[in-house]
């Protein structure tokens, strides 16, 4: 298949979704001094830099240039560090992640597994000869050291580059120091598996056993003279790797950190900071109920500092927990009905907001992300249909620092605030450093100008106010009802109606191929309430029935020809399409499935079991939301609608197998379907080549299916 050069799927793929040569990644010193971020040269370019801004006058300057540093060789990645970047989907090069000390003078990062080392001052940067492949290295808060992992050891050397030695090394093969275990790191939110002592005179390291947990085997069958290699992939049900947690000091003494661990088995979070103890969040299996633990770093003792239970599940938030300057407690909690800002045993905050993450806590205020909540009615002051902003909350009231419509974030220390401002009206995101509240710098991208406007609405639908966006084609201008295609994700942690112009180019794309595209966002993703989030609890069904509602409620008001209507989705969108066309044919048409959950049984414990319980237990959860099992495909309902399925033969996140076993249950029940493997591909489609067709074939076979010309 071919295609211009320069058309929108292609340019799409080779600028990564037009994310290349934006910056990201800040950091800020605490003495508002100097921001760190990463950003390649241009919109084409995947190799990040290290960079660094002086907010006085917004001079930029390279510290650390992989290329350079490299000198121009290719980069190696160790399966460990693939791993890694699969699991936030991470798909640049070069520098992808960095650490520095307190106070931003050191940074450190890993290159084509090598250790490196900037001084952000004098903006220089250099190898440190040490045992790899390295990954995750962290400079200590005072800067003389640098810990890192390598080949399952943490080990530790000082910043000059001497007296390399491991701190704990594997006991037995299986075991490893320093790392997030996967359910941590793809569910939790958790990346690292270490944390320095403010005093930087020793580490909390987590120790993973991933023996106990169930291996499975991928493989690449277009290449069958490789051989497979295993991954210990913890299906919902079976049993997680074994994470437990060590005090160890440089002289390599350590001192286990004791918790009731077979109550509260998951470490989801850890804080250490100068303004108390270190602090962990653990979590029950069934994460209804879970403890907050100050640590005794001398004889690994907690003691339990807060504690939560609920009735469906307790959420994990970024940015939490974590102390005040003064000692404080801070988390985010549901409670009332509402998402709330706790500070102490205080809720800071009301029904007025839906508090997603702390972003920074100060003496005098908590800069937190949130939207609106379910009850306020929107005004002036109200943050609008899928909008995100950013607050500052302290016992004074609440107010909001972001001021345009959008997505806003922000890093903040002392002074000096970095925010990130993604608009409708505008590509990309702008990104301004503001010293006491007011602009002093714009941070420059590189990121590529899509050429392409979308044309959208934001709107509610329903008798549910389900949050919904409605794009046409540009060139439309008649009111004759178009096709349509629903373009949902439509599950938890993946908002998609979004008050943000590159969040819809795809789906404009979609919509200039003559099809009115609906996205919405139905019970269960985030962003409203609690219980809005909580309703899909032992029945993800409803994110369809949602899916219809908003459908026909939009057709009201919408050209939107419902006798043409289709839909595509990826990972739970994908299960989501399936859904659609095997219970819904009476709506939908046709359907994309793209590395779909065919069968929840199959996918990890951490997300799993928080929405459907333990399979033993609620087998009836599982067999409800599966395409496959026998009351999934009982309920498929006639006339059978076109379905094309979509995996890469590599993900080891949502395992191919997901799809073979749908499609042999199609081909069971006599149901014709399309399979569309992709060799060497994982979760994400990095590839842009494959990216790039992936588009055009899903436009030629929802034509096909639509009977459109």
């Amino acid at each position: 298949m071919t295609t211009e050069p320069d058309s929108f799927p292609r340019r799409h793929a080779r600028t990564q979704r037009f994310t290349l040569g934006a910056p990201r990644a800040f950091s800020v010193a605490p003495d508002g001094s100097r921001v760190a971020f990463l950003r390649s040269a241009s919109g084409t370019d995947r190799a990040n830099s290290l960079w660094v801004l002086d907010p006085a006058d917004g001079a930029e300057r390279v510290a650390a240039d992989p290329r350079a540093l490299l000198g121009g060789a290719t980069e190696h990645l160790s399966p460990e560090e693939r791993a890694r970047r699969e699991r936030s989907r991470e798909g640049g090069a070069g520098i992808v992640g960095y650490a520095t000390d307190t106070a931003l003078e050191l940074a450190s990062f890993a290159l084509s597994g090598r250790l490196f080392t900037a001084e952000l001052r004098a903006g220089t940067a250099r190898e440190l000869p040490v045992p790899g492949p390295v990954i995750d290295p962290r400079p200590s808060p005072d800067g003389r050291y640098v810990a890192y992992v390598a080949e399952g050891a943490l080990r530790v050397v000082d910043a000059e580059g001497e007296g390399d030695r491991a701190l704990a090394e594997p006991e037995s093969e299986g075991v490893g120091y320093g790392l997030a275990e996967f359910v941590a790191a793809e569910e939790m939110g958790r990346s690292r598996g270490f944390w320095w002592a403010p005093e930087s005179d020793r580490l909390l390291v987590a120790r993973v056993d991933d023996t106990p947990v169930r291996r499975w085997w991928i493989s690449d069958p277009a290449h069958p003279e490789r051989e497979p290699h295993h991954v210990g992939y913890p299906a919902a049900g079976t049993a997680n790797a074994d994470v437990r947690l060590f005090v160890i000091g440089l002289d390599g003494v350590r001192t286990e950190v004791a918790w009731d661990r077979a109550r509260y088995p998951y470490l989801a979070r850890v804080h250490w900071s100068e303004a108390g103890a270190p602090l962990l969040l653990v979590q029950a299996r069934d994460q209804r109920s879970q403890l907050f633990l100050a640590v005794d770093p001398e004889s690994g003792a907690t003691r339990m500092v807060h504690a939560d239970e609920d009735p469906t599940w307790l959420e994990l938030f970024a940015g939490v927990p974590c102390w005040t300057p003064s000692g404080q407690l801070v988390r985010i909690a549901d409670e009332g009905g509402a998402r709330v800002l706790a500070v102490g045993e205080r809720p800071l905050t009301g029904a007025q907001l839906h508090v997603r993450a702390v972003l920074d806590v100060s003496d005098q205020d908590v800069l937190v992300a949130a939207s609106a909540g379910e009850e306020v009615p929107p005004s002036s002051d109200s943050p609008e249909t899928g909008e995100v902003h950013v607050y500052r909350v302290s016992e004074l009231g609440v107010e909001r620092v972001s001021q345009e419509p959008g997505v806003h974030s922000a890093v903040r220390a002392g002074d000096v605030t970095v925010m990130v401002s993604a608009t409708l009206n505008r590509p990309g995101s702008r990104v301004q450093v503001l010293r006491d509240g007011k602009p002093t710098a714009t941070v420059t991208s590189y990121a590529e100008d899509p050429g392409l406007s979308p044309r959208v609405t934001l709107t509610e639908g329903g008798a549910r106010r389900i949050p919904c966006a409605v794009l046409m084609p540009r060139d439309y201008h008649g009111d004759t009802p178009l096709p349509v295609l629903l373009d949902p994700y439509g599950g938890p942690h993946g908002p998609r109606v979004v008050a943000a112009h590159n969040a819809h180019l795809t789906s404009q794309w979609f919509a200039d191929q003559g099809f009115a595209v609906v996205v919405a966002d139905g019970r269960g993703t985030p962003g409203r309430s609690p219980a809005w989030e909580k309703a899909i609890h032992q029945d993800f069904t409803l994110s369809l029935d949602d899916q219809v509602e908003a459908l026909q409620a939009l057709a009201e008001h919408h050209p939107l020809d419902l006798s043409r209507v289709a839909i595509r989705g990826w990972s739970f969108g994908g299960w989501l399409a399936g859904l659609a066309v095997l219970r819904r044919p009476d709506v939908f048409h046709a359907g994309i499935a793209g590395a779909p959950v065919t069968d929840w049984r199959l996918y990890d414990t951490h997300y799993t079991e928080r929405y459907l319980g333990d399979p033993a237990a609620d087998p009836a959860a599982y067999a409800k939301s599966s395409l496959i099992t026998d009351d999934g495909l009982s309920a498929a309902a006639e006339p059978h609608r076109p379905l094309m399925i979509v995996h890469g033969l590599a993900d080891d996140n949502v395992v191919v197998a997901h799809a073979l076993r749908l499609s042999s249950a199609l081909l069971a029940a006599g149901r014709p379907h399309e399979v569309l493997p992709l060799s060497g591909v994982t979760h994400m489609t990095p590839q842009e080549q494959v990216a790039e067709n992936l588009l055009l074939l899903q436009v030629d076979f929802l034509k096909r299916s639509l009977g459109l010309a």
